[in-house]
């Protein structure tokens, strides 16, 4: 009876110090107020226009398992905006993505798009934006449902830096880092303009 008892509380101790590092010390761990300081993010500006995005994808092990560029155009009026995405793998696959964005009060953030279950939540703070969802993958990605959170930080020279993990059953099975930034033609009009 006691080597039963002594594996239960040693799996106990495992199963507290697994949820303390995720709750205060993980990529989940981050809160929008962590970033109130620094340029501010503003999705109206900074996911406007023609944009141009490059990342990776790694895997459960850690290993990059996809590379993908991509182009996005943001429009908006008001608080609503949309925003869409077409990707190119290095597989030779394409996949595309249309986001309805709305802006609320305190920076608040909301969007659906068609692979998204129900509605992805979110705020920006500061030079970070965070944004809570979950996404059914395509059939040829085996259709699993997985949840992410998917931050997105402002650097000083008006280029986001993406960084998503997905979770099943709140295991990590993938992450994603990318650039988005405007496209070079947009780039050159905004300098012009400026």
């Amino acid at each position: 009876m006691p080597t039963l008892l002594a594996f239960a509380l040693g799996a106990l101790v495992v199963l507290a110090l697994a949820y303390a590092r995720t709750r205060f010390a993980g990529f989940t761990a981050q809160r929008p107020e962590d970033y109130a300081t620094g340029p501010a993010l503003d999705p109206a500006t900074h996911l406007s226009g023609p944009l141009a995005m490059e990342g990776l994808l790694y895997g459960p092990t850690g290993r990059v398992v996809s590379r993908f560029v991509a182009s996005a155009r943001g429009t908006w009026t008001g608080p609503t905006g949309t925003l869409t995405e077409d990707f190119i793998y290095d597989s030779g696959a394409r996949q595309s993505r249309a986001w309805s964005l709305t802006l609320g009060p305190d920076g608040a953030i909301t969007g659906t798009a068609p692979d998204i279950v129900g509605t992805a939540t979110g705020r920006a703070s500061g030079s970070a934006l965070v944004m809570r969802y979950r996404i059914k993958l395509e059939p040829q990605a085996g259709g699993h449902v997985l949840s992410v959170t998917d931050w997105m930080y402002l650097l000083d020279n008006g280029t986001l830096m993406n960084r998503s993990e997905f979770r099943k059953f709140g295991v990590k099975v993938a992450e994603l880092v990318a650039t988005i930034r405007p496209a070079p033609e947009s780039a050159a009009a905004r300098m012009a303009a400026e």
